[in-house]
């Protein structure tokens, strides 16, 4: 009995990390195909940013649009964000 609580603790404690550590700015490998330079500080005019967007797969975009939702983690990406929910987070 207590070998099967440890377990589904140590269970439970790993999806509650994994899910705390899920940044969809640093995990997705298309955010550098929004800018313009390697060193991601300028953002591409709204027209590449689209064709970007709409090259991202659905499931990404939803994630992304969640992220830019949520205030803790657009703060960091607000411009970013602005051309996201500025497309309607269109999926």
């Amino acid at each position: 009995m207590r070998i099967r609580i440890a377990c589904l603790g140590a269970i439970a404690l790993g999806l509650l990390a994994g899910a705390a550590c899920a940044d969809p700015f640093s995990d997705l490998a298309a955010l550098p195909t929004f800018y313009t330079d390697a060193a991601m500080s300028t953002m591409k005019p709204m027209a590449g940013f689209k064709k970007a967007w709409f090259a991202m797969s659905k499931h990404d975009r939803r994630t992304m649009t969640k992220a830019c939702n949520d205030p803790a983690m657009s703060k960091p990406h607000a411009q970013f964000c602005a051309n996201v929910l500025a497309l309607g987070g269109a999926n």
